[in-house]
């Protein structure tokens, strides 16, 4: 009798074998290519780099890249996931031939940057029509939420400086379109800064809303339907100033900073004009307050109509008060232009923008937590390969899963659905894709391939 060893069973390994694809799950994020036209339309977007006689077609790389960066890639190397299986991904470029095009890319500026978002603008108008009642807009308003993100630097990069946190490395800017509790968020801008640029900055909050707002379908770019969400680092005179510009009446939920003005009118707020604040599920939640003080700080050089609302509540355990806060309790505030709704209902949209928390750890696990190229530029177009990506990861769920599984986050998604391996089965001239039956989730990518499948061609 052979006395087993250890708590695993052993096995003989080798190589040299086919007919099994790794990552086959991946195949969800090509047919999602497919159905929306994002191949086309990149293709197309970038049919000026594509030089005569070419092998690959620059839009083919760019997206190959993408998804190699939606798989779990971190550089530009990682597109060889996908080369090593062409029966799925089809011809993928080589290294050299990706370098080659990110540097032709950042060498046009602004063109090739103008050039891939309006090819991502094209088919998100068009992924939102297919995505009918899932769809972040279904309701005819949307939500943008705007907040900065560190990106630390380990070597000498082009505008990596010292960042308010003492880190060194990059400070961008990104926008993403809030899905609600029923699903994720996408990416719509995403601005490249130096580490040092300020948090607060005006300039910079309007451009990267002003590219958000170019992602939108075009009913959404203006009126009180599109609601635009920051920290407290929006709330400057600049910034509130151009969301409330006649011809744009954008909505507004920014937060403001505590100060002394505030303080003191919130010290004058009777207490019968505290009203219970709601939990995330809307009911009351016990030791918190809003009330508004709009008509006691001085808001004439404000933007007309602009209402602040302050937030008290019992600080959770371990947090630190600030001198500002009063009696004991923390104290938030926020500035917005929507003059219907019940105040905690107010102060619970606004708080929902720590969603955007979550959009941006995930966008660190897909491709942002470190910038991997020496030049502004080129680091440029890697924030688009990054932002394409993402959109794949939020699309995809969107257009093919349901319930629990619509807000499975990229870690799981690749864990779960996307690592996936599958035997390569080639009959009457057809190939197929068997997935085990042990798989856990096989039923899961199945129908999730059957939903793609069922939705019309593009074009």
């Amino acid at each position: 009798m052979s006395k087993r060893i250890g708590l695993y069973p052993r096995v003989r390994v080798e190589g040299g074998g086919n007919g099994t694809v790794s990552q086959a799950g991946a195949v969800l994020l090509v047919e999602t290519v497919r159905k929306c036209g994002l191949d086309t339309a990149i293709s197309t977007a970038l049919a000026p780099w594509r030089k005569p006689r070419t092998v690959h077609d620059p839009g083919k790389i760019l997206l190959d890249v993408a998804l190699g960066v939606a798989l779990g890639g971190d550089c530009l190397a990682d597109v060889a996931m996908l080369r090593a299986e062409p029966d799925v991904f089809g011809p993928v470029a080589s290294d050299p031939t990706v370098s080659r095009l990110i540097d032709a890319l950042a060498a046009a500026g602004p063109k090739a940057l103008t050039a891939i978002r309006s090819a991502r603008a094209e088919v998100r108008s068009q992924v939102w029509e297919l995505a009918g009642a899932s769809s972040p807009a279904a309701d005819g308003s949307v939500i943008v939420d705007i907040d900065g993100v560190l990106v630390l630097a380990h070597s000498e990069k082009q505008d990596a400086t010292a960042t308010w946190k003492k880190t060194f490395g990059h400070h961008p800017l990104v926008a993403f379109v809030d899905h609600g509790q029923a699903g994720s968020g996408e990416p719509v801008a995403a601005l490249l800064r130096p580490g040092n640029a300020g948090s607060n900055t005006a300039s910079d909050h309007i451009e990267t809303t002003q590219l958000a707002l170019a992602q939108l379908p075009k009913h959404l770019r203006r009126g009180r339907k599109t609601l635009i969400r920051t920290d407290s680092a929006g709330g400057t005179h600049a910034f509130l100033d151009w969301l409330s510009r006649r011809g744009r009446w954008l909505s507004y939920s920014v937060g403001m900073t505590i100060t002394d003005a505030i303080h003191q009118a919130v010290l004058k707020i009777p207490k019968k004009a505290w009203t219970p604040a709601h939990d995330a599920d809307g009911t009351e939640r016990p030791g918190a307050w809003v009330a508004e003080i709009t008509g006691a700080p001085d808001l004439s050089t404000w933007p007309k109509g602009m209402r602040l609302i302050v937030r008290k509540e019992r600080p959770h355990p371990g947090a630190q008060l600030r001198f500002t806060d009063l009696d004991g309790l923390r104290l938030t505030c926020f500035a917005t232009n929507t003059h219907r709704g019940q105040l905690a209902d107010l102060e619970l949209r606004h708080r929902r923008r720590a969603r955007c928390e979550d959009r941006i750890r995930n966008a660190r696990d897909t491709g942002l937590r470190n910038l991997p190229l020496h030049d502004t530029a080129q680091n440029r177009i890697w924030l688009e390969i990054v932002q394409i990506a993402l959109d794949l990861l939020a699309w995809m769920p969107m257009l093919a899963l349901t319930a629990e599984t619509r807000r499975w986050e990229p870690k799981r998604l690749r864990l779960r659905l996307f690592s996936a391996a599958a035997q390569l089965v080639t009959t009457g001239r057809r190939r197929r894709l068997r997935f085990t039956a042990r798989w856990p989730w096989t039923v899961v990518i199945t129908r999730a391939i059957q939903r793609l499948v069922a939705l019309p061609n593009p074009g």
